[in-house]
């Protein structure tokens, strides 16, 4: 366990190497997030502002036409927010290629990018959407334990299989259901069962959260407990969620980074000079078979 630990740490310390000579990479995570957020607003205002939002979280009064638009509406929002969070996580993905294939890429880059597969984004989005959906439909209300537990596993399986579905769309330019499919066959390809690195590096950052709020959110707290005043409260409380922010912002991107090295590994068996090939075998277990060269990013 120590052992993987170490590979998979060295595998993060490596996707940090890219991001510290591409800071700009960070940007694509924030305005991700931003967007999504805005999005959010839109939906929200409107629906808590008509009374529509307090309707449709009592499902048994719910007429068949309230049903029916509560449905559109979720798809719509689900939609609206996978297109953002696709389109920027294909910008930084795409960016991250030129960059391990010897480029100095820029933000616009990352855009330019994204642009060029603007309709398989889309079509990607609309999938995303109606599995989250489907999903929602499975989880239902906080009583129904059953559904929730099936559709996290599920969840984790879908995660699992569409994992390398962006840097596919990206070096492929394959449609979102071919991607689908090659991300699949690339995950049984290269790892099969034995994935570690990912659920390590969540732990990674988890950890490194947890520490923040040791060491930053501990003191400002107690800071604000001993003085009565609910603006040094609510002023203490945003900084600790910023400075949470920013770390997911930044497990974000390297998770971006992560990902095309990957694909570069699965499909070509290097992953460019930021990284040790060793790290990456050793850590994620590849299967012995003979592997494809995969399309250089142009």
């Amino acid at each position: 366990m120590f052992e993987r630990f170490s590979r998979s740490w060295g595998l993060v310390k490596a996707s940090y190497a890219v991001l510290r000579a591409d800071r700009e990479l960070l940007i694509f995570p924030l305005l991700s997030t931003i967007g999504v957020i805005l999005i959010t607003i839109t939906f929200a205002i409107p629906l808590i502002a008509s009374g529509f939002a307090e309707a449709l979280a009592d499902s048994d009064k719910l007429t068949n036409s309230q049903i029916i638009i509560g449905v559109v509406l979720g798809f719509l929002y689900y939609f609206v927010m996978y297109t953002i969070v696709i389109f920027a996580n294909v910008a930084l993905i795409g960016a991250a290629m030129i960059r391990m294939d010897g480029g100095d890429p820029t933000v616009g880059d990352g855009f330019r990018i994204a642009g060029q597969h603007f309709n398989a984004i889309l079509g990607y989005a609309a999938i995303s959407a109606t599995v989250g959906m489907i999903l929602q439909a499975i989880r239902g209300d906080e009583d129904n334990i059953a559904g929730r537990i099936v559709a996290s596993i599920l969840s984790m399986a879908w995660g699992l299989i569409t994992f390398l579905v962006i840097p596919v769309l990206i070096m492929e330019n394959l449609g979102p259901i071919a991607a689908i499919k090659r991300s699949a066959n690339l995950l049984k390809q290269t790892w099969g069962e034995q994935i570690a690195g990912g659920f390590i590096m969540g732990m990674i950052s988890f950890l490194i959260m947890l520490a923040a709020l040791l060491v930053v959110g501990g003191p400002i707290l107690l800071i604000v407990a001993s003085i009565d005043s609910a603006v040094l409260a609510g002023l203490g409380i945003g900084v600790v969620v910023i400075v949470l922010a920013l770390i997911g912002l930044f497990f974000s991107a390297l998770n971006g980074v992560f990902q095309a090295a990957l694909y570069r590994y699965a499909t070509a068996g290097t992953a460019g000079d930021f990284f040790d090939d060793n790290i990456l075998s050793g850590a994620f277990h590849p299967k012995k078979k003979k592997r494809e060269e995969g399309p250089r990013f142009l």
